[in-house]
């Protein structure tokens, strides 16, 4: 049988064979496909861009926000500490100043008994008697209370023992008082130095 080795008639597209035909339409469809896939990674990263930076700008504003406040927190807090501070420095003022005027009048009865001069000694006495009551007085107002400790019981918060004595007729207990001991509203500052009985 003939072969018809003319090519096509004119007009015609020549027939290309089938499995060339099906690699160019492949070939043409995945550059299609790979072109569109480019478009569309570089839009996924604008877009992940844009919305990355509306974070940053949202937590950057959240940062600023609140070291504001702890600015504001710290600034209020040294001005209260400073405001505490004065406020205390003020009460130690005017509880020293409101003492020192309850012992202005022992200052003027020593300054009389200075003044007076003489030599009488039971004068004398009297004057240191006022004088010493009236400073008493005048620390008791304040708080200060004296330890009784003569034949009480010995109470090592309240009594420093500075000397033993054997006592065989009696109770053991404090039998002679050294040194006046004293509580400032009802705390001891200095206890009393006693003589203890055994």
């Amino acid at each position: 049988m003939p072969t018809n080795d003319a090519g096509p008639p004119e007009g015609e597209v020549p027939a290309q064979d089938p499995i060339e035909e099906i690699a160019h339409t492949a070939m043409d469809a995945g550059e299609g496909e790979v072109a569109e896939g480019e478009l569309l990674d570089e839009s996924v990263d604008e877009i992940v861009i844009d919305s990355g930076g509306d974070e940053i700008a949202r937590l950057t504003a959240e940062r600023d926000e609140y070291l504001a406040h702890l600015q504001r927190t710290q600034a209020e807090f040294d001005n209260y500490r400073k405001r505490m501070l004065r406020d205390q420095t003020t009460h130690l003022e005017r509880a020293a100043s409101g003492l020192v005027e309850q012992i202005l009048p022992v200052l003027d009865s020593f300054e009389l008994a200075l003044g007076s001069g003489g030599t009488d000694v039971e004068r004398l006495r009297k004057g240191v008697e006022l004088v010493y009551g009236e400073l008493l007085g005048a620390l008791e107002k304040a708080g200060l209370e004296r330890i009784e400790a003569l034949g009480k019981p010995f109470d090592p918060e309240e009594h420093e023992a500075v000397m033993h004595v054997e006592d065989d007729g009696g109770e053991p207990g404090v039998r002679d008082v050294v040194r006046s001991g004293y509580r400032f509203k009802g705390r001891v500052i200095r206890p009393a130095m006693v003589k203890v009985a055994t």
